[in-house]
């Protein structure tokens, strides 16, 4: 049978309890010390002092070296021991044997005397007499060794003595109540403990160490055994919680718990995602060279705010993989855009056709073949990289398609590059260039009515590669930036769209590429529209050009 373990509300009654007994125990005996010494100090003074008189008395000098002293001197002593409430009056002869006291069974029996008594000094202390303890003074007697002109010598000792009192006798002498206030004491030192012990319960929910002990247990072993971080603010934004994985992802040092969301380096929109500012769940953050989707849950109990626990999941493979999904959209938004222009191109041929105009067929292929091939010389020969090229196709199709010209400048030149490389000019590039096309054809649209024929939509693009870097310009005849945001075009969340939705994200990718490359990226405001310029490291030797065959 296995016995009962005590609960913790009565550990700390109990604990609580033998404190308090502890601590009235060492007020008794401080207590108790203290009436010793000042019984010591009084008493040990007074009966000095009484000695000293008993011993200078004349009635005493005379009688004592007289033949039976001890019926002479009785009156005398006994008169001293009730004047002066004593516990005893005895006179000893210079040999130190007691000749008269107010106990008579100490006659004739030597007395205990202090060291240097017999040499005419005097002493206090205590010693056992007539069978207790008392605290006596001693005093030697002195007087004419024969009649009144004889030398002056000791006749003897003089002794009064104070019987010591019991402890419980000197705490009750020193304080009538003591016992009352220590009485008084336990009981609202109990009552205060089973009232502490109570409360606790409560606060820990009728829980026992050895269960707290295992929920601590099981909550380290969860926030530290799962792979997303968790990252827990107290109402005031200040960390209480972190586990390695969030350490890792958002980079923080290890004295993070306890500081403030501002103090730990954070982007602007982590921390108003952590701290509630920008509301919403599975929000996507930029911190330092990874995607992060955060979701931030508010902790309440009883109407009163704990604050919040929020988990980050790194998303960063993710966005890869969105990137090079965006790059197959891509390429299937501008095959389809081709097959409606090249259904637009069949029927216009085939109704010359059905008309008789076959020399204007002709011509008409000839115009198309004349565009394919201006595309292909503009492209495709300074930009030898294929998935660059196609890239470019696609987007010129698609700027096209939304009556916005997409140009090629002169000077682009790049040749083929390892892939890895080339996905990631293609993520910048797309990104810039979508901008690009959205900002002119939006301020082409919105141009007023009078010249809006007048207005040209454009998009100028110049990719050159030189000295093991990639530098992409992309200028636009849009509306521009305004100055006063400039600095929040890469921050994620910022766009110029109605419904921003989930835009917004694809500046701040092409910084996080571009600083992945150890690059930059920076926007130019100019006269017409504006202009973004990346530069992206290569970090691979560039792939190999096909020879001719």
């Amino acid at each position: 049978m296995f016995r009962k373990r005590p609960t913790l509300a009565g550990q700390l009654l109990a604990s609580q309890l033998t404190v308090i007994l502890l601590v009235l125990a060492a007020v008794a005996g401080v207590s108790l010390a203290q009436s010793q010494a000042v019984f010591a100090i009084e008493q040990g003074r007074r009966v000095t002092q009484l000695a000293e008189s008993l011993a200078s008395s004349d009635l005493v000098r005379s009688r004592l070296p007289a033949p039976a002293p001890a019926q002479t001197l009785a009156p005398e002593i006994q008169s001293s021991l009730e004047r002066w409430l004593v516990s005893s009056v005895t006179i000893a002869d210079a040999a130190g044997e007691v000749v008269a006291s107010t106990n008579p069974l100490l006659i004739g029996t030597e007395l205990p005397l202090g060291p240097g008594v017999l040499d005419g000094r005097g002493w206090r202390g205590e010693i056992e007499i007539g069978g207790r303890t008392e605290l006596v003074g001693q005093a030697p007697v002195l007087g004419p060794a024969d009649g009144d002109d004889g030398p002056i010598v000791q006749l003897g000792v003089a002794v009064v003595g104070q019987e010591v009192p019991s402890p419980a006798a000197l705490l009750a002498g020193d304080s009538p109540d003591l016992l009352l206030y220590l009485g008084i004491a336990s009981a609202l030192g109990i009552a205060g403990s089973w009232l502490l012990a109570r409360r606790i319960k409560r606060q820990t929910f009728g829980m026992e160490p050895r269960e707290i002990a295992g929920l601590a247990e099981h909550r380290e072993a969860m926030l530290y055994g799962i792979a997303e971080g968790v990252v827990a603010l107290d109402p005031q934004h200040r960390v209480t919680l972190v586990n390695d994985v969030a350490r890792r992802l958002l980079d923080l040092p290890e004295t993070a718990v306890g500081a403030l969301v501002d103090e730990l380096g954070l982007t602007a929109r982590l921390r108003d995602v952590l701290t509630g500012t920008a509301a919403g769940a599975d929000q996507v953050v930029l911190q330092g060279n990874r995607v992060l989707v955060v979701n931030r849950m508010p902790v309440a109990k009883d109407g009163r705010s704990l604050g919040s626990v929020a988990t980050l999941r790194d998303r960063t493979e993710l966005a890869q993989l969105e990137r090079d999904l965006g790059s197959f959209r891509s390429t299937a938004e501008a095959l389809r855009a081709q097959a409606h222009e090249f259904d637009n191109k069949l029927h216009t041929i085939s109704g010359l056709i059905q008309i008789g105009e076959q020399d204007e067929v002709v011509a008409y292929i000839d115009a198309l073949n004349r565009h394919r091939q201006s595309l292909e010389l503009h492209i495709a020969e300074p930009i030898r990289d294929k998935a660059i090229a196609a890239l470019l196709m696609a987007k010129s199709a698609q700027a096209a398609e939304r009556r916005v010209r997409l140009d090629i400048v002169a000077e682009s030149a790049l040749a083929p590059l390892d892939p890895e490389d080339s996905a990631d000019v293609g993520t910048v590039l797309g990104n810039l260039v979508d901008n690009a096309v959205e900002a002119a054809a939006g301020h082409a649209r919105d141009a007023p009515l009078p010249r809006r024929s007048d207005t040209d939509a454009w998009v100028a693009v110049a990719i050159v590669e030189s000295d093991g870097a990639v530098r992409i310009s992309v200028h636009d005849s849009g509306p521009g930036v305004p100055p006063e945001t400039a600095g929040e075009v890469f921050e994620h969340g910022y766009t110029t769209k109605a419904a921003a939705g989930e835009h917004g994200i694809g500046l701040a990718l092409t910084k996080l590429v571009c600083e992945h490359h150890g690059g930059s990226v920076a926007l130019e405001h100019t006269e017409q529209g504006a202009r973004f310029t990346a530069v992206l490291p290569l970090l691979h030797e560039p792939a190999p050009t096909p020879s001719a065959r």
